[in-house]
């Protein structure tokens, strides 16, 4: 089979170096990160509007994205660029109106409810407000995921979300009400439960809004982590600094277009 892969030069001195080795290890080593892999999003020309008849406004024009396994993206860009509507498009919580957008290998655009919710699934949620129910315990907050995992039984819903809870620093609150937590706190509970059933892909709008420098720091470096060992990739909108050296890639937004897209 002849080699075809990235620099030839270049393959032909691993391979006399390395004899044994495969095309496919020459072209883990010679090919830039990313290439090759299927992308778990991919969008071309989505638009999206809000309103009917003379309110009608159009939020994204033209919009194309691609996230591959294993990356940490960060969308940027001031408010009202479009940076949570596009998000909240992949995340099959808005109907795709127009132009087409694949997620986990589903096309979102005249999905089916069913297919929606086969996607969901797969994803982990982390959004500015925590959603955490009240009359929820800590842990149940993070179990109540399962809801949507019917083989995982309640001992090991518990086990995972007890496990979970421990990782991201609240192993000491398993039990609290969400009256009783503090806004960071309140947070870190809704990361565990966006990891805590091992998703295929984290969609987080400001994780990081409502936590201190210290708190921020462990749950982006906690997403990075999944998305190194794991493959899950994360796509991040934020307005904090202080995160942008986690990214592989950052996309910036101006008024519902992809203005920049650089790694």
């Amino acid at each position: 089979m002849p080699l075809s892969v990235g620099n030839k030069g270049t393959d032909a001195a691993i391979l006399k170096s390395n004899p044994m080795m495969t095309v496919n290890q020459i072209q883990s080593l010679t090919e830039p990160e990313g290439v090759g892999k299927v992308p778990v999003v991919s969008g071309r020309g989505i638009c999206h509007s809000f309103g009917e008849g003379e309110l009608k406004k159009q939020i994204l024009f033209d919009v194309a994205v691609d996230i591959v396994p294993g990356e940490v993206v960060l969308l940027t860009g001031p408010s009202g660029s479009g940076k949570t509507t596009l998000l909240t498009l992949i995340a099959g919580l808005r109907d795709v109106q127009e132009g087409q957008l694949f997620v986990l290998g589903h096309e979102l655009h005249g999905a089916t409810r069913d297919q929606l919710v086969e996607v969901r699934r797969k994803i982990g949620f982390i959004f500015q407000a925590h959603n955490l129910l009240p009359f929820l315990s800590t842990r149940q907050n993070v179990e109540l995921v399962f809801e949507l995992h019917p083989n995982v039984s309640a001992d090991e819903a518990r086990d995972r979300a007890t496990r979970m809870l421990q990782l991201v620093g609240l192993g000491d609150r398993l039990d609290y009400m969400p009256e009783k937590l503090s806004g960071g706190q309140k947070q870190r509970v809704a990361v565990a439960r966006a990891l805590v059933a091992g998703p295929q892909l984290i969609l987080a709008d400001e994780p990081t809004a409502a936590l201190d420098g210290k708190s921020g720091r462990a749950v982006v470096d906690l997403l990075q982590q999944l998305a190194r060992e794991q493959g899950c990739p994360v796509l991040m909108v934020t307005h904090d600094t202080r995160v942008l050296d986690v990214a592989d890639r950052v996309i910036h937004m101006e008024d519902g277009r992809i203005a920049e897209n650089a790694q």
